[in-house]
């Protein structure tokens, strides 16, 4: 079920998973990728693209899984 991101902690806590599960596994599974997705469209842009930022610096690789709504 997808949230709204309301602080960069909020984005930042998403990051870690991703992180975490990158390094255990090739790919994102899809309800990490839906659940995100889902914030992405919820949340003040502002903070989406705070997230797209720390994506890009922290785990570019799964640029690919998300739209970019920058």
């Amino acid at each position: 079920m997808p949230y709204r991101w309301k602080t960069k902690v909020d984005v930042d806590e998403a990051i870690v998973v991703m992180m975490n599960v990158l390094d255990k596994n090739p790919d994102l599974p899809n309800w990490l990728i839906m659940t995100i997705n889902g914030s992405i469209a919820d949340s003040d842009k502002k903070i989406v693209g705070y997230f797209f930022g720390e994506v890009k610096k922290h785990v570019p690789q799964a640029l690919k899984y998300f739209e970019s709504r920058e």
